[in-house]
């Protein structure tokens, strides 16, 4: 018996496909696919999640103070002349971040490598890429989705059956976070 479904794909199109599936699923919170790959989709969701949860609260949180450039109304940057040269203005800002520990440093690192990047576009900004925004996909599973699911032991999805596909007669489903 196989251990995972080939999907009749070579290792590198099967990977990349499972990747950006993973990937659509925990950013849109659904997705309708064929039954095959929803199923194997479901592994990797589980087991990514599953990390998530685990290594959710290992942080901790550090005060740093940072040199913040001073910015005038319109957001440029204040200068002012000191030996006859304009030199930027400096603030000092108290910043608090969170430092991973090791073992959710690592979780971080695992879930990397199964994500890939995601990039919003808003409708007015189509086809430009002012007034895009990056979207982190680790910390939202670490700040959106595990703390939903603190309290269940796995079976964090679910597969609804859709009927056949119109072509080829493959069995659709909507896959979607419980």
């Amino acid at each position: 018996m196989a251990m995972y479904r080939k999907l009749s794909r070579t290792s590198s199109q099967r990977k990349a496909l499972l990747r950006n599936q993973i990937t659509a699923l925990l950013y849109r919170g659904r997705i309708t696919t064929t039954e095959a790959k929803a199923k194997e989709i479901r592994k990797g969701v589980e087991s990514l999640i599953a990390l998530a949860v685990k290594e959710k609260d290992n942080f901790e949180t550090v005060t740093v103070t940072a040199k913040v450039a001073r910015k005038d109304k319109d957001g440029k940057r204040v200068k002012e002349v000191k030996d006859g040269k304009k030199v930027t203005v400096y603030d000092e800002v108290q910043k608090e971040i969170k430092k991973d520990l090791p073992s959710r440093l690592h979780a971080r690192r695992q879930m990397l490598k199964v994500l890939n990047p995601v990039v919003e576009v808003p409708e007015s900004a189509n086809g430009k890429k002012r007034g895009t925004k990056k979207i982190d996909m680790v910390a939202k599973l670490f700040d959106e989705i595990a703390p939903k699911y603190t309290e269940r032991n796995g079976g964090y999805t679910r597969i609804i059956k859709v009927g056949p596909r119109k072509g080829d007669a493959a069995m659709m489903v909507v896959i979607e976070l419980v």
